[in-house]
């Protein structure tokens, strides 16, 4: 476990922007909160690799209710603004990873 801007981000060898063994490109920036443990992590694979549990995405009934971290700077953000923001953070404008939008039924419940 990482802290990240102050909040734990669990996974395999996460940096501090929450990139992680699996995913370590420069614009793999952030981490998901999964619902089954309401613990952030920067990838699915992260998730099955430490948790002993199975994964459960973020319910469409919390989507209110922040679930992704920007690694860059720390502003948590709700399902909604993450994926309505074009692959950037909207506080800080760091890129974010546009190839993440092929999981995205991992991390948010449909």
């Amino acid at each position: 476990m990482r802290r990240v801007h102050g909040l734990p981000v669990r996974g395999v060898d996460v940096d501090a922007e929450t990139r992680c063994a699996h995913y370590d490109g420069d614009r793999d920036v952030v981490a998901l909160k999964f619902a089954c443990c309401e613990s952030y992590h920067p990838c699915f694979r992260c998730h099955e690799s430490v948790a002993d549990h199975e994964a459960e995405p973020w319910p469409r009934v919390r989507f209110d209710e922040p679930a992704v971290l920007c690694g860059v700077c720390g502003t948590e953000l709700t399902p909604p603004a993450y994926l309505d923001a074009e692959h950037r953070c909207p506080a800080c404008d760091a890129p974010f990873n546009p190839g993440c939008e092929a999981h995205a039924d991992r991390y948010f419940e449909r």
